[in-house]
């Protein structure tokens, strides 16, 4: 049974959010899927501390954009490099970009990833294998080539977006799930591994966000339940700070994700069949 929690922030609403301002000051972070959702809050809010940032995701337009804002109203040092990372060769590619403009990487945030609703055998098989590619050996591959470095400096911190999916099987976003789930365990996994290092490791669970993954996934129905981006970073961020292996992203998913290991699995999936059955209103 897991016991390094973070409890939601939701209990504490009353509270202001305690800062994380300069927890990453003048250190360099590589933000993987950062032109939307969840990357951007990341990048905001770590520019907002003074951290440099090297962005990355498929459209180069809005990293620039996003650079160029952050570059002005933060006065940090920001580097944009274009990948996409259901190619398997993109990790390799991101860490050459890095080496060759002598930046080290103190913050690691595995943020990219996505999502198909849908009956598993109507969904397209590239589609799906692309999924496993960018959630799950993609985030391997990165981690892999960064880790070493932290490991001989002693220091460094790896954040992976996992998801509320990650706690338990749910039909028509079968895959995504599995890949979520994965990348929970990966992170606890590698937190104790790494802890006698220095080096943090945490999994971030969010639910319904604000972003484009409910209109690229094809869920759009849900958007209305989404959680503010802004939000969800700032929890993950707050958890790896306080050397949490991972963390559940507001109390309705926090109660969600915990409060389904008293049901039988089989039930918890038949009622997340009901909630994500395609075409349900």
């Amino acid at each position: 049974m897991r016991q390094e929690n973070i409890f939601p922030e939701d209990i504490l609403s009353h509270q202001e959010k305690p800062s994380l301002s300069g927890k990453w000051f003048g250190k360099w972070a590589l933000i993987t899927g950062a032109s939307a959702g969840i990357g951007v809050a990341f990048a905001e809010e770590l520019a907002s501390g003074g951290t440099k940032l090297v962005l990355t995701a498929r459209r180069k337009d809005r990293l620039e954009e996003l650079a160029r804002r952050l570059t002005a109203t933060c006065k940090v040092s920001t580097e944009v490099f274009p990948a996409d990372l259901a190619d398997p060769s993109a990790p390799e590619k991101i860490f050459a970009f890095t080496k060759e403009k002598g930046i080290e990487i103190d913050l690691l945030i595995n943020n990219a990833g996505f999502g198909q609703y849908g009956e598993f055998p109507s969904i397209d098989k590239q589609r799906l294998l692309d999924m496993v590619q960018v959630n799950c050996a993609a985030v391997v591959h990165l981690t892999r080539l960064y880790l070493p470095e932290m490991v001989a400096r002693r220091h460094g911190d790896v954040l992976i977006l996992a998801s509320t999916a990650s706690f338990q099987a749910v039909p028509y976003i079968s895959t995504y799930a599995a890949t979520k789930a994965f990348d929970l365990l990966f992170a606890e996994g590698l937190a104790e591994e790494m802890k006698s290092f220095g080096i943090r490791v945490c999994a971030l669970c969010p639910g319904s966000t604000e972003s484009e993954f409910h209109v690229v996934s094809g869920q759009e129905k849900f958007k209305r339940r989404a959680e503010a981006a802004e939000k969800v970073a700032h929890q993950g961020l707050k958890a790896l700070a306080a050397g949490k292996s991972y963390a559940i992203s507001g109390l309705g998913n926090y109660l969600g994700a915990h409060g389904q290991r008293l049901v039988p699995r089989r039930l918890v999936t038949r009622i997340a069949a009901g909630m994500f059955k395609f075409g349900k209103k």
